[in-house]
């Protein structure tokens, strides 16, 4: 969509070449049942892709939180404080919010496939260095940068699923696609209180140096080219030297190679401060993020120092979360494409990006009530268990928001899509990066109790969004509606 209303049908033209009068060229373009177009491939080749650009998405978040239980043994090891280690998650969480505003718009320059190999190897390779760290500034700097490199897989994947995919198909995959960028940060504390407490927390970027560069040659034997542009674009060379003559791609943008660089590096700070729904959306989600990793570097002095509980068994923790995730995805998810569907029917029109949001409202309620039921059970330290059950159903809540926000974005931005999830992932990550910082402090401050209430009351605040922009969405876009 190039002013941001298109509908979320996306279908591929019909014609292979032909002539225009304006234009002596022929234009390549994919046929209808084209073996070449993704959309077109077999699942099984279609899922190795999803494969492992998830498994690209878990990674980078599970080494933003994989070290946690190692803070204090970092701290006293390279002689400085618990606070200053926080910064190493601080700025890699940052980093990889910025790092979609550059690799998501390369990726619809170059191609998804050369921005995942280049982006994970160094990612791979920079973990090196990380567990060789000398002092905390070493640290903190090498683990802003992987943060950049790391995120290839948020920026590009949801572009990617919807390079494979029709939107009626969608959801489902995307939804189990998503389960990385929340799954990472729940699994990292779990495995890396293991490696802490049997190894060293150095041990912990050692295992994901090894994980990466395991996932970086999956890459580069199996991982195929999605991108229509760029499928086309190596089509379109093959027939120039085998043919002769000179062809063009599909609504080809002739614009000069930097002119169309340079617009495409704008494209998600665009969308994400001139469309008041991916803003608002965008707010929400890092609201979320910000909350979830507030909680998470502070589970270890909630359950460590409340309940008593090992290295090991604050890891365990975590699971509850992951939980509320799986159940979400299972249970849920499916059902965003089934009320998509059945709106597009029941309203006999083209399908709307609002048809995605009905379900948003779960999250709208589960988000802060699972907050108020954390904040006030461990404040007055309730049985440990109770307390954990709220965080099940926080996963939950952080899911069916997460995958409904994406989906909305996919389908109003389409060939553009990681644009606008890149314009909506800065936003996340740099809010959810800064937040934890002041979170001992203001637990400190106010008690559990009311410090995680002011999260549940913020969230609280937006939980009318997805309402609004179902009933209002439409309008609100094509008030606002830019060419990209």
């Amino acid at each position: 969509m190039s002013d941001g209303t298109a509908n979320g049908a996306h279908e591929r033209t019909g014609l292979l070449s032909f002539t225009d009068d304006d234009d002596s060229r022929k234009i390549i373009d994919f046929t209808d049942w084209d073996e070449e177009d993704p959309r077109n491939w077999p699942r099984s080749r279609k899922l190795i892709n999803v494969g492992i650009i998830a498994l690209m998405a878990v990674l980078s978040p599970l080494a933003s939180s994989m070290f946690t239980p190692g803070i204090a043994q970092i701290a006293e090891d390279l002689q400085t404080s618990d606070n200053i280690v926080i910064g190493a998650t601080t700025g890699f969480v940052v980093f990889l919010g910025i790092g979609p505003l550059i690799l998501a718009p390369l990726s619809e320059t170059f191609g998804r496939r050369t921005l995942y190999l280049v982006c994970f190897s160094i990612f791979a390779i920079l973990q090196v260095p990380t567990a060789l760290s000398p002092n905390v500034e070493t640290l903190i700097a090498v683990r802003a940068i992987s943060g950049f490199f790391g995120s290839v897989g948020i920026a590009n994947g949801g572009g990617t699923i919807s390079d494979m995919f029709h939107p009626s198909q969608r959801a489902g995959i995307f939804g189990w696609y998503l389960l990385g960028p929340l799954l990472g940060p729940t699994l990292g504390p779990l495995l890396g209180g293991l490696i802490v407490q049997h190894l060293s927390w150095r041990w912990v970027f050692w295992f994901l140096a090894i994980i990466c560069t395991v996932n970086t040659i999956l890459a580069f034997f199996f991982l195929r080219e999605s991108y229509a542009p760029t499928i086309l674009e190596n089509r379109k060379q093959k027939y120039e030297e085998s043919e002769g003559g000179k062809f063009r791609i599909a609504n080809q943008d002739d614009r000069p190679f930097w002119t169309k660089l340079g617009s495409s590096m704008q494209r998600p700070l665009r969308i994400l401060f001139t469309q008041p729904i991916v803003l608002t959306m965008a707010v929400w989600q890092a609201i979320l993020f910000g909350t979830t990793y507030s909680l998470y570097t502070n589970f270890e002095a909630i359950y460590g120092e409340i309940y008593g509980f090992s290295t090991t068994q604050v890891g365990l923790v975590y699971l509850g979360p992951g939980l509320g995730f799986f159940i979400c995805v299972w249970f849920i998810v499916p059902k965003i494409d089934t009320i998509y569907n059945h709106l597009s029917n029941k309203y006999d029109d083209e399908p709307k990006p609002e048809y995605r949001l009905p379900l948003a409202n779960i999250g709208a309620v589960l988000i802060p009530a699972s907050l108020f039921w954390f904040a006030w059970t461990v404040q007055y330290e309730v049985h440990w268990v109770v307390t954990v059950l709220s965080t099940v159903f926080f996963g939950l809540g952080q899911i069916t928001i997460l995958n409904t926000a994406q989906n909305y974005y996919i389908d109003s931005f389409q060939k553009y899509a990681a644009s606008a999830i890149a314009a909506g992932a800065v936003f996340r990550s740099i809010i959810g990066g800064i937040i934890p910082i002041f979170a001992p402090a203001l637990f400190k401050q106010l008690g559990y109790g009311w410090g995680v209430s002011v999260f549940a009351f913020t969230s609280l605040a937006l939980s009318p969004a997805p309402i609004l922009f179902f009933y209002y969405g439409e309008r609100i876009r094509e008030a606002f509606a830019i060419d990209l």
